[in-house]
């Protein structure tokens, strides 16, 4: 084997393009694959720092870039966002994963970014243990987003650039002859847990790296992206502190600024004094239903739609609104964001560069979206528009002078296209718009926002409590923190593959096929709900049907009717979600009717990404149905995701006591609804 690292070179990305579309587990899957030209687009969009590949024999067989930004996330000073590193299968375990990892890095090292920051599948072990054993700690939450990925950070290269000057000569020699990260530092294991030690008020890490016959021992704030302090140990077990050199940057801090918050009507806006993202609530909406980030003095550096850098803003209350002022490097941008209780209007304008671009998120979750075409689906992830969003380039240009809209349950978000157009659409509730000033030198954009329409949410009704039916098997082991069987007769009601563990979609240690957590919240701008891992710590049978886990508090209970299970859920004095968790047991593509809103669909599991209801069907591998619903607040709703391992069903409550309907019926949801 002939292996080769090179830059990307102009006539690559065709090449890129057709490797990523011949492998699903690539890391950056869009619905239908992209074209060359899209891979191409994306590295200009994204300011890309390096983009690597690497050839066998000529043939292109991986990739790794660095970017500054990736369209989620935003980079701080002195870090690079590790995204498109994919390596073909054949190739895997071998010289080519390691060589580009490793030269990514010294290419970093040259460039005076020195801190990696990278996204993983935490159920794809191989990758999960791959990075952790080259360096990569976790800073942040431990446990996978909405987006399925755990962000890890790795701080070797600001270690080593920072006391390399203070090592010694054979010290310095042995840091030479390094070939790969893997035998530098030390085993951190493959657990989701926080790598963040709190020393004297300050969030750190410790690293152990081994240099030969040398260690050295170092801890780094993670929040000032700097080491903080670092000890030399030498081949007769001497030690000395080393002598610690500045980055040749500084990270901005965030400053402490408390939202600005106006209200107009039925409608209120939040705009954040860090970043000056814009959230619009409405009365009776759990959540946001629209969020706008903010286009930067850099054109090419917008806010991510998950996170944007702090930025020196100012912000000075107008009538109707605020006005917000970004200076950098003698560009400015001027927004203004006002509300007329019917519309949210945002109005731009800036020297220097005269484009930019914003991502806006409508927060609607049921409902119906009505595309370009006027086509009407249900409001969810890959309904009407595939998911772009690990390739922006890849979304879908809207037309001009067309509206998207959302119809909710008494809220209708409608963003019409203005006729200059730069309007995709990322996914069915993610848009990027350009900022086209007009022929007075100002960009405007308006989205409408219309609240108290007509529209009711049904309850659910409970069956009537009963005894155990004498044909049904339920088992509760607490080993697996959940029920692992529920049969009815000779229906088998869900999947678990107790006593083993196994991967469910993004969920590494999956066992039992009902389960309880505690999550973020749904609407959580940077990690949304998660994917069902559990907290560490033991579950204790307190009920024959039902478990407490002690140390977080959460406890559930299940109860017989008539018809199947009712599951209430208690966790006292908590701000998070509680969810319900379980995996049916149907067919990889299965019958779906849900309600959304007040309106019933019926869909195939293989057909979307990710939706929410109000109450839900699902048929199972024996042909009856599977009915989920809550007992209690309007609040309380479903989220439904397609995986790859099947469909994983959640029972969403913000409330501290919630309860959950299961039943099997022989047929779905009854139309009309009632």
């Amino acid at each position: 084997m002939a292996l080769t690292i090179r830059p990307y070179q102009e006539g690559d990305a065709h090449a890129i393009a057709e490797l990523y579309n011949r492998h699903r587990d690539n890391p950056n899957p869009v619905a239908g694959g992209i074209s060359g030209a899209e891979l191409a687009r994306e590295l200009a969009e994204r300011e890309t720092a390096a983009f690597l590949v690497a050839e066998d024999d000529g043939r292109l067989v991986g990739t790794f870039g660095l970017f500054h930004h990736t369209g989620r996330r935003s980079a701080r000073a002195g870090e690079l966002i590790a995204d498109m590193f994919f390596v073909h299968p054949a190739h895997r375990g071998g010289m080519v994963t390691g060589r580009l990892f490793t030269e990514a890095v010294e290419w970093m090292v040259g460039s005076g970014c020195l801190v990696l920051r990278l996204t993983v599948n935490p159920a794809n072990t191989v990758a999960f243990r791959l990075y952790r054993r080259v360096g990569c700690v976790s800073v942040g939450r431990a446990v996978p987003g909405e987006d399925g990925n755990v962000e890890l950070h790795n701080y070797v290269p600001l270690i080593l650039r920072s006391v390399v000057a203070d090592l010694g000569e054979r010290a310095t020699a042995a840091l030479g002859s390094l070939t790969s990260f893997a035998s530098v530092t030390g085993a951190r294991g493959d657990e989701l847990r926080s790598d963040v030690r709190v020393v004297d008020g300050v969030r750190t890490v410790d690293y152990h790296l081994a240099l030969g016959e040398f260690r050295i021992d170092a801890t780094v704030d993670v929040d000032r992206g700097a080491v903080r302090e670092a000890r030399l140990a030498g081949p007769g077990g001497e030690e000395r502190a080393l002598r610690v050199t500045r980055p040749p940057y500084e990270v901005r801090g965030a400053r402490g600024i408390a939202p600005y918050r106006f209200t107009e009507g039925a409608l209120s806006c939040e705009v954040d004094g860090e970043d000056g993202t814009v959230r619009v609530l409405a009365d009776g909406h759990r959540g946001p239903v629209l969020v706008s980030t903010w286009p930067s003095c850099r054109a090419d550096r917008p806010a991510g739609w998950r996170e944007g850098e702090p930025r020196d803003l100012t912000l000075e209350p107008i009538a109707g609104g605020v006005r917000i002022t970004e200076r950098y490097a003698g560009d400015t941008v001027t927004g203004t964001v006002t509300l007329d209780g019917t519309a949210l209007l945002q109005e731009f304008t800036r020297t220097g560069s005269t484009t930019g671009r914003v991502f806006q998120t409508v927060g609607l979750r049921q409902g119906v979206f009505t595309d370009p075409e006027g086509g009407e689906h249900p409001i969810g992830l890959g309904m009407g528009v595939r998911d772009a969003s690990e390739v922006v380039a890849a979304s879908r240009p809207v037309p001009a002078g067309s509206v998207p809209a959302w119809q909710g349950s008494g809220v209708r978000v409608a963003l019409p296209v203005p006729d200059d157009g730069q309007v995709r659409l990322v996914h069915s509730t993610l848009l990027e718009r350009g900022l086209a000033p007009g022929a007075d030198g100002v960009a405007r954009i308006r989205a409408e926002i219309r609240t108290g329409l007509s529209g009711t949410e049904p309850a659910a009704t409970a069956p009537r409590a009963e005894g155990a039916t004498t044909d049904r098997r339920v088992e509760v082991r607490a080993g697996a923190g959940g029920i692992t069987v529920w049969q009815e007769g000779t229906t088998r009601v869900l999947r678990s593959p107790y006593p083993r563990v196994r991967a469910y979609g993004h969920h590494p240690h999956w066992s039992a096929g009902l389960w309880v957590t505690r999550e973020n919240s749904r609407h959580d701008r940077a990690a949304g709900l998660g994917w069902g891992v559990p907290a560490p710590g033991a579950w204790e049978e307190k009920h024959p049907l039902g478990l407490y886990a002690p140390d977080i508090g959460l406890g559930w209970e299940a109860a017989h009717t008539g018809k199947g299970l009712r599951v209430d859920v208690r966790a006292p004095g908590t701000d998070r979600e509680n969810v319900l968790w379980l995996t049916p047991y149907a067919p990889l593509r299965t019958a779906v009717v849900l309600e959304s809103a007040g309106e019933r669909w019926e869909l195939t599991s293989g057909d979307f990404g990710r939706l929410w209801a109000r109450r839900a069907s699902v048929r199972l591998s024996d042909g009856r149905w599977l009915h989920c619903a809550p007992a209690g607040s309007g609040d309380d709703e479903l989220v439904l995701r397609a995986t790859g391992s099947g469909l994983l069903i959640g029972g969403v409550s913000a409330a501290q006591e919630s309860a959950w309907l299961l039943s099997v019926h022989d047929t779905p949801l009854p139309l009309p609804l009632s």
